[in-house]
């Protein structure tokens, strides 16, 4: 029997259930956060935090899949409080100085952007842990593994747990109880065949349950994962094509929303239409990701 309980916790960010989860790891001997979300869902996640019994003081190690601000915005102020922050050691620089991944999101989110993220602090260089591939953590009397999982962000790790892991977004996005799955295939760092790679070596580890960022556990790990990897390669095949055809980015959104609107009502969510439904994040995103891959290589 595992010797510990994984907690999954809804940060409801901006009122929006099941969005962004942070992971709650009790062990032996005390608690682990996995994903330290936004610092705009703070409040939130200190509060579910408190329905276990766990206090922020009693929390010595973060650990975030990649620096995106959905899954370490909040990162320096755990640090703050007095805990390690484990990252990819590519990310790690800029969670140390974050101006340019600042600037990056100023430039997306434009005047959302505090109200969106919250305040984001640097973090001090003796909090940090870089990581690489293979590091074993130990953090609550568990042993965490870090697996190297380029292709979502060259920054992106994936941590092994006995035999569950927290995917990120490597695993993709899938709401619960629902069997549609996204791949956010955002720019400027989506590398198909890095991805695909990352996707076989979790499957040849045999995970028993995975645990999404976009939304929690996931029971049937290897269908899940083949799913995944089947459904990037269409994707971005389907962008290919769009761009050899010589379509605009306009038509590429709106024939990829199409599609994408096709798969959410064959998984039993509602389509809204546009380039943003049901999707965390803009749609046209992912499809502007999977355009700068492609046009590196046509």
């Amino acid at each position: 029997m595992a010797d510990f309980q994984i907690h999954t916790i809804d940060l409801c960010f901006h009122y929006w259930p099941e969005s962004i989860a942070s992971f709650l790891v009790m062990g032996p001997e005390g608690a682990a956060l996995v994903e330290s979300g936004p610092s705009s869902t703070l409040p939130r996640l200190q509060s579910e935090l408190a329905r276990h019994g766990v206090s922020p003081a009693d929390v010595h190690d973060v650990f975030v899949t990649h620096i995106h601000l959905d899954h370490a915005g909040a990162a320096g102020w755990w640090a703050k409080r007095g805990a390690r922050i484990h990252v990819h050691h590519l990310g790690a620089p800029h969670l140390i100085d974050p101006s340019k991944l600042l600037a990056s999101a100023q430039r997306i989110y434009g005047d959302r952007m505090d109200r969106l993220w919250g305040e984001i602090l640097p973090v001090a260089p003796e909090h940090v842990h870089p990581l690489h591939d293979g590091d074993l953590i130990q953090a609550g009397g568990l042993t965490f593994e870090a697996l190297d999982s380029p292709g979502h962000a060259r920054h992106h790790v994936v941590y092994r747990l006995g035999d569950v892991a927290f995917t990120g977004d490597s695993a993709g996005i899938r709401m619960p109880g629902k069997t549609h799955i996204q791949v956010p295939t955002v720019p400027p760092e989506f590398d198909l065949d890095a991805w695909q790679g990352s996707l076989q070596r979790m499957r040849a580890r045999k995970f028993s349950r995975l645990y999404p960022t976009h939304f929690g556990q996931v029971d049937e790990a290897d269908d899940h994962l083949a799913t995944v990897e089947s459904l990037l390669a269409e994707f971005a095949e389907r962008v290919r094509q769009e761009m050899i055809r010589g379509a605009s980015r306009e038509e590429i959104i709106r024939n990829l929303s199409e599609w994408e609107g096709r798969g959410q009502v064959q998984g039993n969510i509602a389509h809204k239409g546009g380039t943003g439904s049901a999707s965390f994040g803009s749609f046209s995103t992912y499809v502007d990701g999977a355009m700068r891959y492609w046009k590196k290589r046509l």
